[in-house]
């Protein structure tokens, strides 16, 4: 099933695509202390190897200035520096070979400084993101709407990407994030029909692995299904790489990802004879690596198992003490319990 995807700009970030026809992108963010250039490179070297495919990184002062151009060697995906409040900050990671500039012209001063970061990104031809969130929306917007609305934050985005427009700079990209699953699907929604800038989706404030993993899922989802976004992020409360092999799962099972292993395993039931559980976290941890688009399955017992499982490339299904390989729900053998892992992982060698 193809989804229509909503029409947006095309824009050139670093040496990738955001809006038009591109593929929706999967972007983390570095979170090392900046002054730590070492530690830096070496977890955005490990974000880049699991597939993300933009990092943003917070740029506090002139000092992590360094850190972008850093980054810019070591790896080979875009860099966005992300800018509070100094304009000056901007100007300067824009020299050092950012590829994207996270800042809100709302919060950075006068017309003369919002002109200066425009002209700077335009001859650079580095787009800039804005980033919306509850605790940003201006107070005369909070106070027309009630409160932190999707329609404020929707119309935040809005009057900050104005603000850039006066000046002749629509390389924009919108981001509007609440840690409410509604609110950001609302306002994304909202935005949407509004503007055809290319969105960032994200729940922000999202929380720990299990939590952010179903909150985004809900609101992205929901979103992504309906054409809507151009750009990812699982915001999570640790290894920022964990947030890239979730959104990867997440855009894999809406069909707009490919590459890599399709993982299915049923929940087990009083058939299942096998340690089930143990199989299927062994599996997963093997082909965590594999980028061949495929499907496997390993289900809990043969009466369902091929059956239920039968469009999976390769699959296992469990026996009393042993169990049997399948391609296609096909039966190709049978094998003790202690070997279907091995056998398993063969099968997906030959494949």
């Amino acid at each position: 099933m193809d989804f229509n995807r909503r029409k947006t700009r095309k824009i050139k970030v670093g040496n990738a695509f955001l809006g038009g026809n591109s593929s929706v992108k999967i972007q983390s963010m570095l979170n090392i202390p900046a002054e730590d250039i070492r530690g830096n490179v070496a977890q955005a070297a490990a974000l880049e190897k699991a597939g993300c495919e933009i990092i943003r990184t917070a740029v506090p002062n002139m000092e992590a200035i360094a850190l972008i151009e850093a980054l810019k060697k070591a790896v080979s995906i875009p860099v966005v520096a992300d800018i509070h409040f100094d304009y000056r900050l901007a100007l300067a990671a824009v020299d050092a070979g950012a590829d994207k500039i996270r800042i809100n012209p709302g919060n950075i001063g006068d017309d003369s400084r919002i002109k200066a970061v425009a002209d700077k990104c335009r001859g650079g031809g580095v787009p800039i993101r804005i980033g919306v969130n509850s605790g940003s929306v201006e107070k005369e917007l909070l106070e027309k709407y009630g409160g932190p609305t999707p329609e404020a934050l929707a119309a935040s985005a809005i009057k900050n990407a104005k603000l850039l427009e006066k000046f002749d700079f629509n390389d924009i990209v919108i981001s509007i994030k609440s840690s409410d699953v509604r609110n950001t699907y609302a306002a994304n929604i909202e935005v949407a029909k509004m503007c055809e800038y290319p969105l960032h989706l994200g729940v922000t404030e999202a929380g720990t692995e299990l939590s952010s993993a179903i909150k985004s899922s809900a609101a992205l989802g929901g979103l992504l299904l309906a054409g809507i976004g151009d750009t990812v992020r699982i915001s999570i409360t640790g290894d920022p790489v964990r947030e890239v092999v979730c959104a990867k799962e997440l855009l894999k099972s809406l069909g707009l990802k490919k590459g890599g292993v399709t993982f299915v395993s049923c929940p087990t039931c009083g058939r299942t004879k096998i340690d089930l559980v143990a199989l299927a976290n062994a599996v997963e941890q093997k082909l965590c690596g594999c980028d061949k688009t495929i499907k496997v399955a390993v289900m809990g017992c043969v009466v369902n198992g091929p059956g239920e499982a039968r469009e999976a490339d390769v699959g296992v299904a469990g026996g009393d003490g042993c169990g049997v390989i399948f391609r296609k729900g096909k039966i190709i053998k049978k094998v003790p319990e202690d070997r279907l892992l091995p056998e398993l992982l063969s099968e997906v060698d030959k494949l």
